[in-house]
């Protein structure tokens, strides 16, 4: 009996989701990784998984025995680098979720920059903006956009993600420039769908009084680059983050607006399940995506 050959089965059928994409990783016979499953349950005395035609579900039990199976194994995995003649090199799997937008134009280069610093790592890389469960996904870390991330993961700031309030020169020069906050009422608004109130914008005032206020939507999306390109041609009023507009305002497509207002700000994270010890490919993953993107983001330097 190898216990630690049915801790990695486990963990590669949580992983991958399915029995059969734990086989390919494997290269073994599904009817294999079934078995030993089935066996792996016996033993135990528990049902680890619950069995769906979509997809396999951790049950409590399952959760409980992944969480400590990966923790066994990233102890086992550090050992084994201890004395290995390879130390120095990283090596392995990374299951990664991304935020779509943010992960395509700012993360994709810094991945491919890692891959060559570290060509043994693998990325299995989920670009979304959907709430994942790290856990009952297999992810080993998620990067996502947050003003609070959730307590019960580790979080690890890497860039703050500011807003601003912006429109072309052609939807002013045909609606006006708002003076005032207040004067967004009477604006057309391009909003993102995936936020809870979609057409409510909150702000500070220079006097450091909070704000708020509702703005007609004229569009309405869930895909942050379309906004842009809608705000680019004229079609309204976008506050936005500023990862995606910093080219626009500096060549002039999308002018500021109420620059002396405080718009939202968010933060990128790293987040990861808490363990006693962190994989080395992740930790070195994460050190440098916080090297990277450390100080002010170089899209708001380019809005100067």
């Amino acid at each position: 009996m190898d216990r630690f050959a049915d801790m990695r089965m486990f963990v590669a059928v949580v992983d991958a989701g399915s029995i059969s994409g734990a086989a390919e990783r494997l290269e073994v016979a599904k009817s294999a990784v079934s078995r030993r499953l089935t066996d792996l349950e016996a033993r135990l005395g528990a049902e680890l998984l619950h069995r769906t035609t979509r997809r396999l579900g951790l049950t409590d039990s399952g959760r409980a025995f992944f969480e400590r199976a990966q923790r066994i194994l990233a102890d086992l995995e550090e050992a084994e680098q201890a004395v290995s003649q390879a130390h120095g090199a990283i090596r392995g799997r990374l299951k990664v979720a991304l935020p779509l937008s943010f992960g395509l134009l700012h993360l994709a280069g810094l991945i491919n920059e890692f891959l060559g610093l570290h060509p043994e790592v693998e990325f299995d890389l989920d670009f979304n903006d959907r709430q994942i469960d790290l856990m009952q996904e297999g992810f080993d870390l998620a990067i996502r956009i947050a003003r609070l991330p959730d307590s019960s993961l580790i979080a690890r700031k890497l860039a703050p993600i500011r807003h601003a309030l912006c429109a072309s020169p052609d939807y002013l020069a045909r609606h006006g420039t708002p003076a005032r906050a207040d004067d967004l009422a009477s604006h057309a608004g391009l909003v993102y769908s995936n936020l809870a109130n979609p057409g409510l914008w909150s702000y500070v005032r220079p006097d450091g009084q909070p704000g708020s206020v509702q703005v007609p939507v004229k569009l309405r999306a869930n895909h942050g680059d379309f906004l842009c390109r809608a705000a680019i041609a004229g079609q309204g009023v976008i506050l936005h983050p500023t990862f995606y507009l910093s080219d626009a305002i500096r060549t002039g497509e999308l002018v500021p607006l109420l620059t002396d207002h405080a718009w939202p700000e968010l933060n990128a994270y790293a987040l990861y399940p808490p363990t006693r010890h962190l994989s080395r490919r992740v930790r070195a993953f994460v050190d440098f995506l916080a090297e990277k993107l450390a100080g002010e983001p170089y899209w708001d330097r380019r809005m100067r």
